[in-house]
């Protein structure tokens, strides 16, 4: 079966190749306190400031997903209230979470501006260009969900303070872990707001993996996997590259071989279109035909989210997928159109 679901989505082959080693080499059954998973962790995070291009000075923390993420901004970096401008599920979803953790009296006094990158649910994305300008509005911290993107698509890690995603997109790699990169301005306010009352408080975070620690019992075979994964990839700088080629021609794709057909690109402004997420539009019962007629073609499409779940399916475009699976998938697209 060929996945194009959005996440958790295909892993790359070598992972169960990793997982193995990981076993037999006793790397699962070390202590989180030991030397050697303390080097499993540095070199992790080694990889990650290195493939990714991320700044010297930004910090990285691994902890347990995207929506712990949310949590941790909420509670160690939110003084007195966050924003939240959106336009799909998931950015919903997010200001909802925040909210019962850290009510806003006045959203007049908002001192972080959260910020969903990628919308996974209806294939928009915020560009680098659109985040500058709110850099220049916003004057304190700046929080981005890039759980659909971080891994597929460069950015400029300077336009925020804070950064996450989970592994399971665009990272190849089985769900449980989850990517934080924050700034030496978000450690400033964690600092400032001094927040360390929970095992997740960014402070008591930082504090452990200061010294390659976790502050709780981790997921130490996701560790282990990301490692191998970073390994084996190529820098941010090529992988961009190829994504936003197969993104273009993704969308080149539905507007000409696909014209006329009953489907069609949900986000018509190409401006906002994700390079990642591929939104396709078709009537409640088209889109329930061609899901069922790919799955017993062998293809996994990916269910609609939110307002378009019952009228949209998705396509993930992912490094972990590869040419010779596009291939097949406009291949039967093609056949179904006729």
């Amino acid at each position: 079966m060929i996945t194009f679901y959005p996440g958790p989505s295909k892993v790359y082959p070598q992972v169960a190749d990793y997982a193995a080693e990981a076993v037999r080499s006793g790397i699962v059954s070390l202590n989180h306190r030991s030397a050697g998973f303390m080097d499993v962790v540095k070199e992790t995070v080694r990889l990650l400031h290195e493939k990714l291009d991320i700044p010297a000075d930004y910090h990285v923390a691994l902890v347990s997903s995207a929506t712990e993420c949310w949590e941790i901004v909420a509670q160690s970096l939110t003084a007195e209230a966050s924003l939240h401008p959106h336009n799909g599920a998931f950015g919903k979803k997010w200001v909802d979470y925040a909210y019962k953790i850290k009510q806003p009296t006045s959203l007049s006094d908002a001192d972080v501006l959260c910020i969903v990158q990628n919308e996974t649910s209806n294939g928009t994305q915020v560009s680098m260009e659109t985040l500058a300008k709110f850099r220049q509005e916003f004057s304190a911290l700046i929080a981005v969900d890039a759980v659909s993107s971080m891994a597929g698509i460069a950015f400029d890690w300077t336009l925020a303070d804070v950064w996450f995603a989970s592994v399971q997109k665009c990272f190849g790699l089985p769900a449980g872990l989850a990517v934080l990169i924050y700034s030496p301005a978000a450690l400033k306010r964690a600092e400032e707001i001094g927040e360390n009352a929970h095992y997740n408080s960014l402070l008591f975070i930082h504090e452990n993996f200061s010294k390659f620690q976790t502050p709780y019992t981790p997921n130490g075979l996701g560790i282990y996997l990301l490692m191998r994964v970073l390994q084996q990839v190529p820098p941010i700088a090529q992988v961009n590259v190829i994504t936003k080629k197969r993104a273009a021609d993704w969308y080149a794709f539905f507007e000409q071989e696909m014209s006329g057909s009953l489907f069609r690109i949900l986000i018509s402004d190409t401006a906002i279109r994700s390079d990642t997420v591929i939104a396709v539009e078709g009537s409640e019962p088209d889109i329930k035909a061609i899901k069922t007629a790919a799955q017993q073609a062998g293809i996994t499409l990916g269910n609609g989210y939110g307002d378009w779940k019952n009228t949209t399916f998705r396509i993930a475009n992912f490094p972990a997928i590869t040419d010779e699976e596009i291939g097949t998938l406009k291949q039967f697209l093609r056949s179904y159109k006729r």
